[in-house]
């Protein structure tokens, strides 16, 4: 049960109250993911994860996770049941992997597959990846919503959350907010 959230800016970023609110928003959540936090920003992006260690103990495996290209920026909640199967048939394409998490699984998949590898996944999950080179999000959870995951249309962009961490006080108008229910791409001037 980790937490995340993040917001991401039609424009470049560099601003301190945004990397700010996305860290209020994580901290809401620290009941969710008391092992640890982290967040991650460049111009036009910012993501948040609150981490409960399960499944890979190591720091390695803490978020946001970045794919061996550097390309791919992950935050994730859920359990992917089958990762080790995935891992195993990744592995015999001759991928080396640098943890034993779940998520580090998740991020090659995207990043050989694209959204392509979802129904691959079977699990309870919400994930958003960045895309660097694109400059876009990749958003999904789970066909049957066990992990939500929610996404709000603000003046300055899309702010996405789980339950618990919710862009209180930020400016997002969370009549406005919506569960995402598939896998889809998130663009900045998108409306909820």
């Amino acid at each position: 049960m980790c937490g995340i959230a993040g917001l991401i800016h039609g424009a470049a970023l560099y601003d301190d109250a945004a990397r700010t609110a996305v860290r209020r928003m994580c901290d809401r959540m620290v009941a969710r993911g008391p092992d640890g936090n982290g967040d991650w920003f460049e111009p036009r992006v910012i993501l948040g994860h609150r981490r409960l260690a399960i499944l890979d103990l190591d720091p390695r495996a803490s978020q946001p996770m970045h794919s061996v290209c550097w390309r791919y920026v992950i935050v994730y909640n859920g359990e992917i049941y089958n990762y080790r199967d995935l891992r195993d048939a990744l592995a015999h394409q001759g991928v080396t992997f640098r943890t034993t998490s779940d998520t580090e699984v998740i991020l090659t998949l995207f990043a050989t597959e694209g959204e392509a590898m979802l129904p691959k996944l079977h699990g309870m999950f919400a994930m958003v990846i960045w895309d660097r080179l694109a400059q876009r999000a990749f958003a999904a959870r789970d066909p049957y919503g066990i992990k939500p995951l929610y996404v709000a249309t603000t003046a300055d962009g899309v702010v996405f959350f789980i339950p618990g961490g919710g862009p209180a006080g930020n400016g997002a108008d969370n009549a406005r907010s919506r569960s995402l229910w598939s896998g889809r791409f998130l663009d900045a001037g998108e409306r909820a």
